[in-house]
């Protein structure tokens, strides 16, 4: 096959591959991280550091392994318990009150593919869902008739071109290009003298992705990757239920720079260990301003960096079939001040297992599952040391999110 027909053959299944990458992302956090099935099955441990098309996500210079046309399409099911209760404000007349599962289930698709251009460039490309959320109160909760929080939704498509350059047999470097839809929505939200409104906007924004791995030595990878903040001014609309209708800008929704580190060590012919960590700027999104309406609003999120912490486990049981294990710490950037009814969540262990097979030198299936305990989760009233926000509604959240994931891969 010549290179003009091979890189028509890379487009034709890459389209195929990443249909369902389109779709839009309902998920039980504001960051996902389940875009690879390899990956989650270690809890991505080492992911930056390769072992997967998919790890490009994390680290574009892992697209170094791809040898001729390589193709990869991951689905991801995330099923999400987020159990919030009420406590009694006996002084405020408040009872309590148990207002059930606000999280959704959801399905995060995701698509890669890459063409060794030649001995030294390798071209990729990843369709993914890195952002979205869905929570939904019922019409008659308290929250949802007094404007603290009705239902909340977050939307993200990224596109992420890039090519990697082996510069030496052991170092490779990568760059690439994110372009990435957003949009958001909030409905029942109280607004001050507004009234409860309905928030929402779209934007089309850009930024960077980066990275370099290294091979010191004989069965060594050593990975660093940087996906860069990305800066949304959303364009959309306010309906409030006292002023009308505005078309309005929403300006600071700074989405955060991510640098992930990992480090994959071949410890026997058949046995890998993996660790990883990952670091967030989620202290970039700190309010978001909403221009053009009848008088000046700011929306407060104060969030912290995140971080993520990773170690796994990877045996080759046949010549065609390998096992893996992984455990992860995920410390949230949404601390107890700054926590609201409509994202809930904090910091959470997750133990995962996983499996690939190689069906042949062409086709391989990629398996995950992991289990998340999130810790109970504090939400306090406005004036107890919560965000106004909250009023005066005190209650805790107690969460759980099982996820599994598949990935079809097709090497040409």
């Amino acid at each position: 096959m010549n290179a003009g027909n091979r890189l028509a053959v890379w487009l034709c299944c890459h389209a195929v591959a990443s249909l369902s990458a389109t779709a839009e992302v309902d998920a039980g956090a504001f960051a996902v991280r389940q875009q690879s099935a390899y990956g989650h099955g270690a809890s991505f441990a080492g992911i930056a550091a390769g072992g997967s098309l998919s790890s490009m996500f994390w680290n574009p210079a892992s697209l170094s392994d791809v040898q001729g046309i390589e193709v990869e399409a991951t689905g991801a099911g995330v099923f999400a318990d987020a159990h919030v209760k009420l406590d009694p404000r006996p002084a405020l007349g408040l009872p309590g009150s148990d207002e059930g599962n606000v999280a959704q289930h959801a399905v995060i698709p995701s698509g890669y593919a890459a063409y060794r251009l030649n001995e030294r460039v390798v071209l990729g490309i990843g369709i993914n869902s890195p952002f979205g959320l869905t929570t939904k109160y019922d019409g008659d909760s308290i929250l949802s008739q007094t404007g603290i929080a009705g239902k909340s939704e977050i939307t993200s498509v990224n596109v992420n071109p890039a090519v990697s350059v082996a510069m030496t047999d052991w170092l490779a470097l990568a760059v690439g290009v994110q372009v990435q839809y957003f949009d958001a929505r909030l409905t029942r939200q109280a607004l001050g003298p507004l009234g409860i409104s309905t928030l929402k906007g779209d934007d089309v924004a850009f930024g960077l992705t980066a990275g370099i791995r290294i091979t010191p030595l004989p069965g060594t990878e050593i990975g660093l990757g940087y996906r860069s903040f990305i800066d949304h001014k959303l364009d959309g609309q306010l309906e409030t239920a006292t002023a009308g209708v505005f078309d309005v800008d929403y300006d600071g929704v700074d989405l955060p720079d991510i640098v992930t580190l990992g480090m994959r060590q071949r410890i026997t012919d058949r046995f890998r260990v993996m660790a990883g960590a990952e670091w967030s700027n989620w202290s970039r999104f700190d309010s978001v301003a909403i221009e053009g309406g009848p008088a000046p609003i700011d929306l407060p999120f104060g969030y912290q960096d995140g971080w993520f912490f990773s170690l796994g486990g990877e045996l080759d049981v046949t010549p065609r079939a390998s096992a893996r294990a992984g455990v992860g710490y995920d410390r949230s950037p949404i601390g107890d001040d700054v926590r609201t009814y409509r994202l809930p969540y904090s910091d959470a262990l997750s133990f995962a297992v996983g499996a690939s097979y190689r069906h042949d030198d062409r086709l391989s299936f990629d398996l995950g599952y992991s289990f998340a305990i999130l810790e109970d989760a504090e939400i306090p009233a406005a004036g107890a040391g919560g965000p106004d926000v909250n009023g005066p509604f005190s209650g805790d959240a107690d969460s759980d999110v099982h996820y599994i994931s598949i990935a079809i891969k097709l090497r040409l």
